[in-house]
Order: C-alpha cells, then structure tokens, then sequence
C-alpha cells in the first residue's frame, strides 16, 4: 500500500499529541496516511504496553488512518543505529511516502530526538540503491520522501511553518484521549506524571489556539523543516 503520508512516533500518542489534528485534515481531503510506533511505551509509568496497543488501535480508528504499526524497539533505549535504521527503512520502502512526519529535533524526553533523528537519517538511506532490504522474501526498491516534516512537542519550539488545523481539533483531542491510562483522570489511583495534569489535557487546545492567533486562524499546528520550506507562489500563503 502506497501512502502519502507516513508519521512516525517514538511512542504510541506520540504523534496524535504533535500533529494529529494535521492528519485529521489531511484523511479528510483524502490522503492516505499511516502511522509507526518506534515502541510500545513500555516505560510509561501508568497502563502497560497491552493496554497502549489497544489504545493506539482505537485512537487510530478515530483519526481514520489507513494503517498502523509498531516496530517494538526497547522503549527508552533504542538506538539511532544501522540495526534500527534498517527497520524504519523498510517501513519507508514498503508503504513510499511522499513526505514523513516525525518526532520533534529537541524535547523534553530523550526518546523524542532520539527518534527524531533515527528516521530523518533512515529517510536519507532509504533512498540509497546500495542498501538492500526485503520483507517476507520479497526485495524492495529504494525510496526517499520528498518532505520529513518534525512535529512539536513538550517544548515550545519556534516553527518553520504551521497549519491550519481549524475543524479537526477535538477530533485530535478526541484521539489522545483514547489513550485513557496515560492522562488526566482524578479519580486515578497511578503515580502522576508531567502529563497527567488537566492543564496538559488543556495545553491542546490552547497551545494549538495561539499558533492560530498568530496565523489569523482558529486553531493551527507548527512544524520544523529540514530544508527551506517553498511555496509555488505568493498567492498560495495564508
């Protein structure tokens, strides 16, 4: 299955929580989208990794995306190596995206740049001829994405364009509450954690409310580029 676009996240809710208002409104004008879990977020301190792949399974069904996986690396201690750059390769060479949405360049958890990283060079490889990978005994020919886009996270990074989300924000909202073991609820007996707090649930909206205040729009999400971000024409910008 060919996709058009393929996010990868370091764990599940990783990328409903950086873009998945972005991907609401791009299934809903018909692309098809896809999703890869680096891991199953073993370490979370609440929930288990059974419950969270439950939870991704239902939080994809609500996003309306066409695929999901998850790729078991070692939550925490996963590597930016030939061994897991192969893997997230051939996810590349099997579903050829034309543009990759990844974990955010620099963040508070140490697994988001670690992924960040990981496959924004797989994304290179992935384009090489010389590197050789198969799946279940078939060969796959190389590809490389036009676009690796980085969605933000924990920290307030200054993007380098963001979009308008305006419609499908608590479809988004919506999603990273399907992930119920992992955030706020008062009347939970587990430790809590920095993103168990009502104000984290209500960080969505408001952090997604201010970027569109600075864009003239409603609700909005940023992104960094990898290179310069081109526009056809002037008319085409907000």
């Amino acid at each position: 299955m060919k996709l058009d676009i393929l996010a990868f996240g370091a764990h599940p809710d990783d990328v409903e929580l950086g873009c998945g208002a972005t991907i609401a409104k791009e299934v809903s004008l018909g692309k098809k989208v896809g999703i890869v879990d680096l891991t199953r977020g073993e370490l979370g301190t609440r929930g288990s990794a059974n419950l969270r792949d439950n939870e991704a399974a239902k939080s994809a069904k609500i996003l309306g995306i066409s695929v999901r996986e998850n790729l078991a690396f070692a939550d925490g201690f996963f590597l930016n190596d030939s061994k897991h750059q192969l893997e997230v390769i051939k996810m590349i060479r099997k579903y050829q995206p034309e543009i990759v949405l990844c974990n955010a360049i620099d963040d508070r958890h140490i697994d988001h740049p670690k992924g960040s990283n990981l496959v924004s060079d797989a994304c290179f490889l992935s384009g090489l001829l010389k590197i050789e990978t198969e799946v279940k005994g078939n060969y796959q020919e190389k590809w490389r994405p036009k676009q690796v886009y980085h969605y933000i996270q924990w920290k307030n990074i200054e993007p380098d364009f963001v979009l308008d989300v305006t419609g499908f924000i608590n479809q988004k909202t919506e999603a990273v509450l399907a992930y119920s073991s992992q955030f706020y609820n008062p009347n939970s007996n587990e430790p809590e954690t920095p993103i168990t707090s009502k104000n984290f649930i209500d960080s969505i909206h408001y952090r997604a409310r201010d970027l569109g205040r600075l864009i003239g729009v409603e609700f909005a999400e940023g992104f960094t580029s990898e290179r310069y971000v081109a526009v056809e024409n002037l008319g085409k910008l907000i």
